[in-house]
């Protein structure tokens, strides 16, 4: 193992440098923060080692000389071993070809190993309901949503460090062989990087993906005059990218209830009023209910069902800004259900009175 990747640093890392990574290292592995986690007891004790040398200038440059191994990150080599004609030619690539022969070699040898490239996680989406008044005022709620987060146990790297053992996949030897016919070639075993000791072994939390699903409750403030059907994003809520990868966001679409009287366009609230035949023909003041409590508004005498007025500042806030729409009001004339004598009479001498033909415009050519 390598103790200058044991502790993160580089090979002209200062001794301050190496000072501050054991301690880094230290306060994450240290046995009296993991009790009982038996690989990290290992790996503190390789740092703890790691630390002693390089710290140490006598026994570094000892180190650096005689005790240095080749580094992970570097590309696995190829090298042909010779022949062996001990066994037969029979079985698969026997009877290859010389470019078939080769073509896996000069792969692999060309082949360059970097990191896997970050991935942002998927966005997510979901509804929230709320009612007119909770659209008006703005409202909280606290979610539950399944979503893909980091594995804590390994950092997302879906690996964990383990005590050091011997690979399994080259049997310790730093490099793994293969035979095309009677040619023997060899190469760096990547499963250990050459060391022929197995340093990772597969996260068991997160499978090696680096990612697990969770349920996590998330509160959501919704902005006063969100309208139906409006959507709120939710940043990096979504779910959590690979490798590293820029968490996805969460989008949530408000689904608000319709008021039995106020319509909404933008931010203009509509409503119908009713008034009676005798405050539409006089002039009257009268009550109008509003989403802020009541208000007044005057009648003017003669006024005909499907006259409109406006209310500045009486209607929805617009949840970017704040400011709000106004309140459109729209007359409807109501004529009485139940007529007696009297009321009868009166309307007669009323029509007596104003005998204009109120119809006559509908029969000019």
């Amino acid at each position: 193992m390598d103790f200058y990747v044991i502790l993160g640093l580089q090979r002209e890392a200062s001794q301050s440098e190496v000072k501050r990574a054991y301690k880094r290292v230290a306060r994450r592995y240290h046995p009296d923060i993991n009790p009982g986690d038996s690989e990290a007891e290992a790996f503190f004790r390789q740092a703890t080692e790691a630390y002693e040398t390089l710290i140490d200038p006598g026994r570094r440059e000892e180190y650096n000389a005689n005790g240095v191994r080749r580094e992970p990150s570097q590309p696995a080599s190829v090298e042909f071993q010779g022949f062996d004609f001990s066994t037969t030619g029979a079985g698969i690539g026997a009877s290859a070809t010389f470019g078939e022969l080769f073509s896996e070699v000069l792969q692999d040898a060309g082949e360059v190993r970097s990191a896997p490239d970050s991935e942002r996680g998927s966005d997510l989406y979901g509804e929230i309901s709320l009612s007119f008044k909770e659209a008006f005022e703005g409202a909280e709620r606290r979610l539950i949503v399944k979503r893909r987060v980091i594995c804590e146990r390994c950092s997302g790297t879906g690996h964990r460090r383990t005590g050091i053992g011997r690979c399994d996949v080259c049997q310790g030897t730093g490099a793994t062989r293969w035979r095309r016919g009677h040619m023997v070639f060899s190469k760096t075993c990547q499963a250990c990087a050459g060391s022929g000791q197995l340093r990772y072994r597969t996260c068991g939390n997160c499978q090696a993906e680096g990612l697990v699903t969770r349920d996590e409750e998330i509160i959501i403030q919704i902005p006063s005059g969100i309208s139906n059907g409006g959507r709120l994003r939710v940043e990096s809520k979504g779910n959590a990218g690979r490798n590293g990868g820029q968490h996805g966001d969460l989008y949530i679409t408000a689904n608000v209830d319709a008021h039995r009287y106020f319509r909404r366009e933008g931010d203009d609230l509509h409503m119908e009023l009713p008034i009676a035949v005798h405050e539409a023909a006089l002039g009257a003041t009268v009550g109008v209910p509003t989403v802020d409590g009541p208000a007044r508004i005057r009648v003017p005498p003669g006024s005909q069902s499907g006259e409109r007025f406006r209310l500045r500042s009486r209607g929805m806030p617009s949840p970017r800004t704040g400011v709000r729409g106004d309140l459109i009001v729209e007359f409807t004339v109501v004529l009485p259900s139940n007529v007696d004598e009297r009321s009868k009479e009166l309307l007669r001498e009323f029509g007596r009175i104003h005998n204009s033909d109120v119809r006559k415009d509908l029969f000019e050519s």
